[in-house]
């Protein structure tokens, strides 16, 4: 089985967010930046198949060089081949369509992508990603098993979960509880070692229109300050909610 493992990279969220140009462009000045964690999630999983059922595991990602520490670092948790497809990732479309042609020229059967990334949030590839090459698609993922060509997956839905039966060629768009969080990889001096001769290859974008576009970017307004009040005195939350607050 091949699998391969879609990486965004993302600021760290402890990350403090800034942007210039008036607004339109985010400021990348002193960010950390780390494997976005729905894809940890995925990559972990994809270990576990590679480990238990003798996969393969690429890791790809839709980016310019300042991506590839973060494709190292898949490298030393333990995929097998890296790929960059060398563009700067303007929309969800874009990116879906350069993950296609990486697809359908390596031939995977499963593709692990991250529900979302925690940086614009958008959670439109793997759906887009599922279409384009015709692959069946499950969003949300929370569970997967393969026996031969045989899918079993669990995605999280409203107030529960939903297990599902599926086939192969398949996406999904994974997010925490694919895994134990406990079972997430720190790569060790090892895994770094051997991630410097790891193949990581990068490959031109195809032509691809961009169907989005962001045109202004904004914080969110500053948390007001809080007043405490004791427990037992309802009188002054009252008197606060009606007054001050103008709640009631």
């Amino acid at each position: 089985m091949k699998i391969l493992v879609c990486i965004s990279h993302v600021p760290d969220t402890t990350s403090k967010i800034n942007f210039t140009e008036e607004d339109t462009k985010f400021d990348t000045n002193g960010v950390q930046f780390v494997i976005n964690p729905n894809d940890e999630f995925g990559l972990t999983r994809a270990m576990w198949f590679k480990e238990k059922q003798g996969a393969s595991v690429d890791v790809v990602n839709v980016g310019g060089p300042e991506t590839e520490p973060t494709l190292r670092k898949s490298l030393a948790i333990g995929a097998d081949n890296a790929i960059r497809v060398n563009a700067n990732p303007t929309d969800g479309f874009y990116v879906a369509k350069q993950l296609a042609k990486v697809v359908q020229d390596g031939g995977y059967d499963l593709v692990i992508a991250g529900r979302e990334s925690i940086d614009y949030n958008g959670g439109m590839v793997p759906g887009m990603l599922a279409a384009l090459i015709d692959a069946n698609f499950v969003n949300t993922c929370i569970g997967l098993e393969i026996e031969g060509e045989t899918v079993t997956a669990i995605r999280e839905i409203d107030g529960g979960k939903e297990t599902s039966k599926t086939s192969l060629p398949l996406v999904i768009g994974g997010q925490k509880g694919l895994v134990e969080e406990s079972d997430l990889r720190i790569p060790n001096m090892r895994g770094i070692m051997m991630a410097r001769k790891k193949p990581l290859n990068v490959v031109e974008p195809v032509e691809a229109s961009e169907e989005t576009k962001a045109q202004k970017f904004e914080k969110p307004v500053p948390k007001g300050e809080v007043t405490l009040i004791p427990a037992d005195d309802v009188g002054k939350l009252v008197d606060l909610l009606h007054n001050e607050a103008k709640a009631i």
